[in-house]
């Protein structure tokens, strides 16, 4: 099955916070996904409550467009039902479309989703990185590594506490101090793209919550 498109915010190593410009592209969805949309958590259509899990043979192929070019993301199932079928749900949605990534760490991971204060161009500077979907979904055990290119589920140091928030790890090296905690789920990996989410690494760092340095967007919804 193939996808094409993209709560509080995980304490990630002292990470400062910056505003990018950033938007995802919409979805098709998997069967599980189309099967739970429902009504209005930022977008038209998105789910309410936490989606129904993807099965564990099922993949998905989530693209992200973003002013910096395309970052395409392999979704597997099998590495976090809950999480994934949370993730490719609100992507076919479009919960995405417009949404900043909000938390840069260089070398480390960059952060994105919030679509409740982090949608261009009504970002809420005050409190983007503490926004969700408006419910939260179970926890999924952690199975394999992280590593460069890795995407997972933000949480906040309480259990089940996962929503719309995900990263992108920049390095290997990050690997040691995600494995400490060990509880942010696995969704899949980035396939083609790295240069891009580099280049949003790279982006300078103000430390503090400001305005987005660009808020022009592209996105499409497939058939």
């Amino acid at each position: 099955m193939t996808v094409r498109s993209l709560r509080r915010p995980v304490a990630l190593a002292g990470a400062a916070v910056l505003l990018l410009g950033a938007c995802s592209g919409s979805a098709t969805p998997t069967p599980a996904a189309s099967a739970v949309a429902s009504t209005g958590a930022g977008s038209t259509g998105c789910p309410t409550s936490a989606p129904a899990p993807m099965t564990a043979a099922d993949t998905a192929t989530v693209t992200l467009a973003t002013e910096k070019g395309s970052i395409v993301i392999k979704v597997t199932g099998s590495l976090a039902p809950n999480a994934t079928g949370n993730f490719v749900a609100l992507a076919a949605c479009g919960f995405y479309d417009g949404v900043v990534f909000h938390r840069l760490v260089p070398g480390f991971v960059i952060q994105g989703g919030d679509g409740q204060y982090g949608r261009a161009p009504n970002v809420d500077a005050a409190h983007v990185g503490t926004g969700g979907p408006g419910y939260s979904i179970t926890d999924d055990p952690v199975t394999t590594p992280y590593k460069r290119g890795t995407v997972a589920m933000a949480r906040s140091s309480k259990p089940n506490s996962q929503g719309s928030q995900f990263f992108i790890v920049l390095s290997d090296g990050a690997a040691g101090a995600l494995s400490a905690a060990n509880t942010y789920a696995i969704i899949g990996e980035v396939t083609s793209g790295m240069d891009a989410v580099d280049a949003i690494g790279a982006m300078p760092n103000s430390g503090d919550r400001t305005t987005p340095r660009s808020t022009h967007c592209r996105s499409r919804r497939l058939p």
